[in-house]
């Protein structure tokens, strides 16, 4: 018996987004074709693999015994088709530490699944300006930015708001509230130092990282309050009083995308997919 390995590739990829839409997305196709590509994988292996909804789809046993074996296959096949003197595909990733943060393993984790084997990966974080200024000057393929306000080139992925993060005191009057930020120019710090300014509060700068890593880290070790993006805090604390800080604003998170082969494609479509993912999450 014979598989099509682009059924097995879907299926693996609607496990992995958990969603046949973000599967389609991953795989540059549409979500009824990956509904009837994976339908007649189950046809010719007589089991069912997947428990679908709308929103959602779940293994069942006999899917969740497949998997493995899905994988090893795929990434047998994708091997097999590298010889030794073929050139081995590369993909280099600019990622603003503003946007994913914390949750850059999600995204990783998703684009491998829709990647040839052996791709190698290339990631550079920093700051959403210094992303867009790697992709101007051509040394990144893809890249991933928070934007305020409309307007621009890319591929907008959706909307991630900031807020408040960290179980600092409630500021009391004359107190100075600490904030956790990263070093100037970040526009996320602007905004944050801008906002807090505005309603009249105080505050002081109790801790300078250099990524948002090391934001949260400060964040979990009670070291003040961080303006965070969703993506970026995931797993930590909102502050609890949060009627006593301002409101921040929403940013657009786009994909800048440079795609001149096809594995820079899959690419493309597999991190779009993920960060969708994550956002409507």
């Amino acid at each position: 018996m014979m598989l099509d390995l682009e059924s097995v590739r879907l299926f693996v990829l609607a496990v992995e987004y958990g969603n046949l839409t973000r599967a389609a997305e991953a795989a540059g196709t549409v979500q009824p074709v990956v509904s009837q590509r994976i339908k007649a994988l189950e046809a010719r292996l007589g089991r069912k693999l997947l428990d679908r909804s709308p929103r959602f789809v779940r293994l069942t046993d006999a899917g969740g015994l497949f998997l493995n074996h899905a994988r090893t296959l795929l990434a047998a096949h994708d091997a097999a088709l590298m010889d030794e003197g073929v050139e081995i595909p590369s993909v280099t990733l600019g990622i603003s530490d503003h946007v994913l943060g914390t949750s850059l393993h999600e995204v990783l984790r998703s684009l491998r699944f829709g990647l040839p084997a052996r791709t190698r990966l290339t990631v550079r974080l920093g700051l959403s300006h210094e992303m867009r200024e790697l992709f101007d000057r051509r040394e990144v393929d893809l890249a991933i930015i928070r934007r305020d306000g409309g307007g621009g080139d890319g591929e907008v992925l959706g909307e991630d708001g900031l807020d408040w993060y960290g179980d600092a005191s409630e500021p009391s009057r004359g107190d100075a509230l600490p904030l956790v930020l990263l070093p100037s120019p970040c526009g996320v710090r602007a905004t944050a130092i801008s906002a807090v300014e505005k309603s009249g509060l105080h505050w002081r700068e109790a801790f300078t990282g250099g990524s948002c890593l090391a934001l949260a880290a400060a964040v979990d070790a009670g070291a003040g309050v961080a303006p965070l993006g969703r993506l970026t805090a995931m797993g930590l604390t909102p502050f609890r009083k949060r009627d006593a800080l301002p409101e921040l604003p929403k940013s657009r998170i786009v994909m800048l995308a440079r795609t001149p082969e096809a594995h820079h494609s899959r690419a493309a479509n597999a991190l779009a997919a993920g960060v969708r993912k994550l956002l409507r999450a």
